[in-house]
């Protein structure tokens, strides 16, 4: 199944986009984003990409910080580029109570993790760095099972603009470092393919 796209009125405001995306009834299981101002509904990550979060999740609590969180549900609002993802993984500071129930500013966040789906590899490559690095978020890694020339890990950092500079660009197999925040040796190897 690919992703399906709801077309917004050009014209409606960035809270009228976020109150539909919040208050309409959308089919179960899925993942309802906002990329660049259009509601974008995808169905539910595959086992083998629920496995690659789940195993970067496992190696990412023993060294964060005890005020930050492992989210993979959570929606994070890039107002200025019309997005509200919801990335595979972000590890932010937990909400203060008097933040939103439905998402957090993307600017909180310290890491976004994205594996990506065959139906929507172009958000996770191209839309959805851009957003983030727009918004400021020190680290985005890219796990790209449908990469043209085989499965590869991308890790960009230093965003300027909606420009990340490329860190780390390898295969599965190569280990990834994450820098200072984290300082963890990633192994890609265990991550399955396909």
């Amino acid at each position: 199944m690919s992703a399906l796209t709801v077309s917004q009125d050009p014209e409606q405001s960035w809270d009228d986009l976020v109150r539909f995306w919040e208050e309409m009834e959308w089919p179960k299981g899925s993942k309802v984003e906002i990329i660049e101002g259009i509601i974008t509904v995808s169905p539910a990550p595959a086992v083998r990409h629920n496995v690659i979060a789940a195993r970067i999740a496992r190696r990412l609590y023993p060294v964060i910080s005890e005020d930050w969180e492992i989210f993979q549900t959570l929606a994070i609002a890039v107002p200025s580029r019309l997005g509200m993802l919801i990335p595979d993984l972000v590890v932010a500071p937990v909400p203060d109570d008097g933040e939103s129930d439905s998402h957090i500013p993307a600017s909180l966040a310290e890491l976004v993790v994205e594996v990506t789906s065959r139906s929507n590899a172009r958000h996770d490559r191209v839309t959805k760095p851009a957003a983030c690095a727009t918004a400021g978020i020190p680290l985005y890694l890219l796990v790209d099972r449908w990469a043209p020339g085989g499965p590869t890990v991308t890790l960009y950092g230093e965003p300027r603009g909606d420009v990340y500079r490329t860190l780390h660009a390898g295969r599965f197999g190569d280990p990834v470092e994450l820098p200072a925040a984290f300082g963890l040796r990633l192994d890609t190897s265990e991550f399955p393919t396909g």
